[in-house]
Formats: structure tokens, sequence, C-alpha cells
């Protein structure tokens, strides 16, 4: 596994939490405390970070944590500002006592599980967005930093599964989370990943996770044995919960993503329990458990930077967790069902396009009030003021995404439909960029709200500078793969589009 594991050896000095003693009343847990052990409820069974406010116990779990330097992939920040992401990674890897069996003979762990979890800016809310795996997109080139401190750049592929973007050819996380960030427009802050014991020893400090299935299982290539209805699992029996790709639905990975959401949703339960936080010794257990099975980025590699994470991300209610899967549909490149799949082209834009605009996809009326009031009050700030006449507007446009020839639709619909006369193609873009964007200096304000009624931008996509422009140079609008078509609105959607998945984390459902 990338990175290097660094244990300190201070724990002969140290007292368990259940070294047997005078009994004292049982603590109720602190703020502090809940913090810390909701970050592992957030994440179901990679992200606890502490236990306690020992100075031994930060110095023990520091110890557990490996970490991997992923470059400008990620933010140096642990809570960045705004809005943030984290991509949670479950590998492959042969990793941990008994776990031969599993995954494949040598693979360096590839991207098996993925959810990329995104806080909204006000940290009301969440939404937990699963990618599968047959996934079929395009990786980006990505510099991995090697063992003897050299840097070497994995070359870009095009049209592969998603789950080569870690372990093929030496990628390493920042490969994934630079892929996330091409494929949806959103930047990832940090990312987190465990391989299989983090399931088994997480299931097992809890006590066990609640599951609920529609129909008896025995399956022998999971080895999952379950009755119909409501099981306890924990250890072996909770990964084979997890893994089983024939007991449910259509036997795909876009069905076992379901249960994965289910189990991670009712460990979110568990951990916030008072069964769990009221109890020192799991609340130690949990902790050491999971720290020993992270890997995480260098932006977040040490309790200190988790635990301030986790202090944001503890306010959020379970209620207002998401579930959802990336719409996809088979690829019709393959001809069979299932076996790989592509982004719905509609629907997989539409949800990057509300996760960019922080729009949140709970069904909490009171929830989405306060987002659409924050939204007004963004729009409110950037687009109110004075508006230029349409013939006034200097705006040269670029392709950094959209289809081909989106530069000169657009030039000769401003010009022909609504008096953009001043309009220009200046064909492609440096670059590609996530989104549309509307670059402008301050000097042309007027001009860009005017060209932002006109097209139907939000004020995410108004990029101002700091320095005015000088004489006639004129804006600078970057057509992204959101721009459809000259006339049709740019903005997010308001709501999700019709038929995407959706489960609240505090909602117990059934496997079929």
């Amino acid at each position: 596994m990338p990175g290097q594991r660094n244990r300190r050896s201070n724990q002969s000095s140290e007292e368990s939490p259940d070294t047997p003693g005078r009994r004292k009343r049982k603590p109720k847990p602190t703020r502090k405390k809940k913090a810390l052990l909701w970050t592992g409820g957030v994440m179901g069974f990679v992200l606890v970070v502490g236990a306690g406010g020992a100075y031994w116990l930060y110095q023990h779990f520091n110890g557990n944590l490996n970490t991997v330097d992923v470059g400008d992939a990620g933010s140096k920040s642990s809570v960045p500002d705004g809005a943030f992401n984290i991509l949670v990674i479950g590998t492959d890897k042969r990793t941990g006592a008994g776990n031969e069996g599993y995954g494949d003979a040598g693979s360096e762990g590839h991207a098996d599980t993925n959810i990329l979890f995104h806080v909204s800016a006000d940290r009301t809310n969440a939404t937990a967005m699963s990618i599968p795996r047959d996934m079929i997109t395009d990786i980006p080139a990505c510099p991995t930093k090697q063992k003897d401190g050299t840097t070497k750049t994995v070359p870009a592929e095009k049209k592969v599964r998603f789950n080569t973007s870690l372990g093929q050819e030496g990628r390493d996380p920042g490969c994934t989370m630079r892929t996330v960030k091409q494929l949806t427009g959103l930047n990832v802050d940090h990312f987190m990943m465990a391989d299989f014991n983090a399931v088994k020893e997480l299931s097992t400090a809890v006590g066990g996770v609640k599951v609920c299935l529609a129909k008896p299982v025995n399956d022998p290539k999971s080895h999952l044995k379950l009755p119909a209805g409501e099981s306890v699992v924990k250890g072996e029996q909770a990964l084979a919960f997890v893994r089983t790709r024939h007991s449910f639905g259509d036997e795909s990975d876009l069905s076992r993503i379901k249960q994965q959401q289910q189990f991670l949703s009712s460990m979110i339960r568990q951990m916030k329990s008072d069964d769990t936080l009221g109890s020192p010794t799991k609340m130690y257990g949990l902790a050491d458990a999971a720290t020993k099975a992270l890997t995480v980025d260098s932006g977040i590699g040490s309790i200190k930077k988790l635990t301030d994470l986790a202090q944001v991300i503890g306010k959020i209610d379970a209620k207002n967790i998401t579930f959802t899967t990336l719409p996809v549909i088979d690829n019709p490149a393959e001809g069979k069902k299932h076996i790989t799949v592509v982004p719905d082209p509609t629907k997989a834009d539409a949800l990057f396009a509300m996760m960019r605009a922080d729009t949140s996809l709970t069904e909490v009326k009171k929830k989405e009030a306060d987002a659409k009031n924050a939204a007004a009050a963004e729009e409110a700030a950037r687009l109110n003021g004075p508006r230029a006449k349409a013939s006034d507007v200097r705006v040269n446009v670029l392709n950094g995404g959209a289809a081909a020839g989106s530069a000169g639709e657009m030039v000769t619909w401003m010009q022909n439909q609504e008096g953009v006369l001043k309009s220009s193609n200046g064909s492609n873009a440096p670059a590609k960029v996530p989104a549309t964007v509307l670059a402008y200096a301050p000097n042309q304000a007027d001009q860009a709200r005017k060209l932002a009624d006109l097209l139907g931008l939000s004020a995410s996509a108004l990029q101002p500078g700091t320095k005015d422009a000088v004489g006639k140079e004129p804006m600078v609008l970057t057509l992204g793969p959101d721009f459809k078509q000259a006339g049709t609105p740019i903005a997010a959607p308001a709501k999700a589009p019709e038929g995407i998945q959706k489960v609240e984390a505090d909602k117990s459902v059934c496997a079929k």
C-alpha cells in the first residue's frame, strides 16, 4: 500500500480503557468525543479519528495512520473554505490476516468501492455519491511520488474502467482524485482509503451492524448466509455482506453498491447511538481499528487535522446525509447488460451540476429552504447591480470542453438573437474546464451581469478578476461540458433529475 507506516513504541506505558479497577460512573461523551466519533459515522468504515483527549492517545492514533503525498491533487487545508469533497476509496488489496482469498491475487489495490462525500458550504448537509468501479471513463496523466523520492508521471488513458485509476501502472490515490475531478468538475480536497480489514474490524468494534434482507441468502461465493429480515453482522459476515454480487438485485456491481450504502447508513446510526458513544471501550476500539485501516493524504495526515475535519462534519444530522449513485447506462460499445457502464449523458451531468452548485439532495423542507436562501443570497451579492446594454458587451468565447463548434454556435446566437455584436470566437481554450465560466474585470461587472442574464449563468459561473480591463479588452466566456446549445440556460438544475437513486442515512431499507 502506498505511503509509510510510522508506529510509535510507547504502548507499554499506556493503560487500556477497559483496565480493571475501581468502578466509576460512565462518563457522558463530550462534544469533542462526539465530533471525533461522528467522523466514523459519516464515512462508515474509514473515518473514525479518535476517542478521547489524552495526549498519549493522540500519539498512539497518529502512529496508526498511513499517509500519501498526492501533490496538488488535494488541498493543503484540512477543512477548506466553502463546500468540500472527500473521496473514500475501498481497495481490493489482499492485506491482513484471512484476506488471501479476496480480491485479485497480486493486485496493488484497485479502486473497488468509491464514494465522493460532498459537504455543503453551510455544513448542514452532505451528499455521498457512489462511483461504479466498472464505469468506463478517461484517466488523466498524473504525477506520483516514488519510494526513492522522485516523481513519475503515469500517462493518461482513455475509455478504461474507473477502478484502474488506482494501482494500475503504479497509480496512487491522487490519480483517482484527478480522475474524479475531470469526470465531475468537483475539486477533490482529500482522500481516505482502506482495505478489506476495515469492514471486518470496525463492524466488530461497534458490536455488529444491523442489516435487513428481503429474502434469505446462502451465497457460496461470498460465504454470506443470512435469514430474511434483520440480522447483525460483523467480521467476516460483514465483509461478505458488502462484497456479495450474487445475492441481490441483478447481481451487478450496481446492485452491490445499494447494499454497501445500506451497510454504511446502518453503521452511521450505530456509531451515533448512545450504546457506542457511551462506551469508552467501544470508542477506543473503533478509533484504534479505523486509524490502523486508514491511508490518507498528507493534508489530513495527523489526528489533529482529522479532528479539525471531524468537528465540522460532526454537526451533520444523519437525516441530512443522502446516499446516491452516479447515474449510468449500459455501455453501448459492450452490448451486454451491466458488464461495463458509462455515465448517463443527461442525469449524470445534472447531478454533477447540482453538487458543483452545492444544492442538497436531502428531502428535508428546512434544509431545502436554507439552501435556496443561501443560493439566493449568493446570486444577489454577485448579480445585483447595473446592467450594460447588449451592444456594449465585449466577450471572447472559448471552447473548454463543450461539443465541437460550440464557441461558434454561441457567438452566432449572441450576435443574431441577443444583439451582442462585440462577441468573438476564440476557438479552443488552453485547457478544459469542468463547467462554463465567465472571467471578467471589476470594471466589466455591468457587462458580466448582462451576459449572465442572457445566458442563464448562475453566480458560481462568474469569475471576477482583480485588475480593471484596459481599453477594448473583452471578457472571456469559456464553455464547459455543461453547455448544451445556445439559448439553453447553463445554470445548475434546481432539483435532482427524475429517477435518481436517493437514500437518507437515517432510513433503514432491506436488500432485495
